[in-house]
């Protein structure tokens, strides 16, 4: 199935799963450029988004949970976070850590929290409709992943 061939299932898990790359890219590069920031209560916020990114990273790309050395609690932990539902608390809770950064001063910080609400959102839309998740095969997904091994 190729991308385009994805995107017209109409399937919400597909779309979030993609906002959430898009969601990684940004958690990556806001967190990096206010790390640096003179804000010492800002600097925790991006902290945080830095560490979701490569969070993020393992949710999504189910392919580096077979290359890369994690320890085992960390694999179960990324294991857990499965269904549609999990992926859309996991992503609320990210999402709302980052709204909470706004509290002190506005950032930058505020994109990533925006595509982290986008994709709960894609993630409960799949939920309630009764949609299965399914994972791309451009991100490692669908059988990919057991071609490795």
């Amino acid at each position: 199935m190729t991308l385009k061939e994805e995107f017209e299932t109409r399937n919400f898990s597909i779309y979030a799963q993609w906002l959430g790359v898009l969601s990684m890219i940004l958690c990556f590069a806001v967190g990096l450029a206010n790390i640096i920031t003179l804000d010492l209560l800002i600097i925790p916020f991006a902290a945080i988004c830095l560490a979701s990114s490569f969070l993020i990273l393992f949710i999504e790309v189910p392919l580096l949970m077979r290359i890369c050395p994690t320890s085992s609690g960390f694999d179960a932990a990324v294991r857990r976070i499965s269904t549609n539902y999990m992926r859309a608390a996991a992503y609320g809770i990210m999402a709302l850590v980052q709204w909470l950064s706004i509290i002190r001063n506005a950032t930058s910080l505020i994109a990533a929290a925006v595509t982290l609400t986008f994709t709960a959102l894609c993630y409960t839309l799949a939920a309630v409709k009764g949609q299965a998740f399914v994972g791309s095969k451009t991100l490692g997904g669908a059988g990919v992943a057991q071609m490795i091994v």
